[in-house]
């Protein structure tokens, strides 16, 4: 199985880092920073065709599971993953054939936040566009962290709960 995780966030060793790895521990998926990437926002006139959203695309094409790391902003994902979703577009207009290779390819999100649970709707946007692309979404491993930086008391445990799901 050929995992990929997109992380976006605007701290590369941040709280959502620190979940991650808690994740990934000792596995090596490929994992890509989309904030140390050139992703512009979508664009109507498709002058942004050279930045790296279609290689990251082709990527994700690529692999059998694509998981989206980003924390909890203002009840949504981050503006790297959401610029990255608006680029979807792309793959349903001007790269059809590409948006096409998606289909079937398993979808989760990781995200970490100061709240106990996720925020309401947070993750209707990513599971109807995964629907929409006729990827699976199979859901979110949210671990709370604590104002002083630490996960929730169960955190690194539902860490590795999630981590056999997704590497087994």
């Amino acid at each position: 199985m050929k995992i990929l995780i997109l992380f976006a966030s605007s701290r590369n060793n941040g709280n959502t880092r620190k979940a991650l790895d808690a994740v990934i521990n000792g596995h090596r998926p490929e994992i890509i920073d989309l904030a140390k990437k050139n992703i512009t926002p979508y664009d109507y006139h498709n002058r942004n065709r050279d930045d790296d959203f279609r290689k990251i695309a082709e990527k994700m094409a690529e692999s059998d599971i694509i998981v989206f790391a980003t924390p909890v902003y203002w009840y949504t994902m981050s503006a790297q993953l959401k610029t990255f979703f608006d680029r979807f577009t792309d793959l349903i207009s001007i790269r059809k054939d590409l948006g096409r290779r998606l289909k079937g390819k398993t979808c989760y999100v990781i995200s970490t936040g100061s709240d106990s649970e996720l925020p309401p709707g947070f993750e209707s946007p990513i599971a109807a566009t995964c629907g929409y692309m006729d990827m699976v979404y199979k859901g979110a491993f949210y671990c709370p962290i604590g104002k002083d930086g630490t996960f929730a008391p169960d955190g690194k445990e539902k860490a590795k709960e999630f981590a056999e799901k997704l590497f087994n």
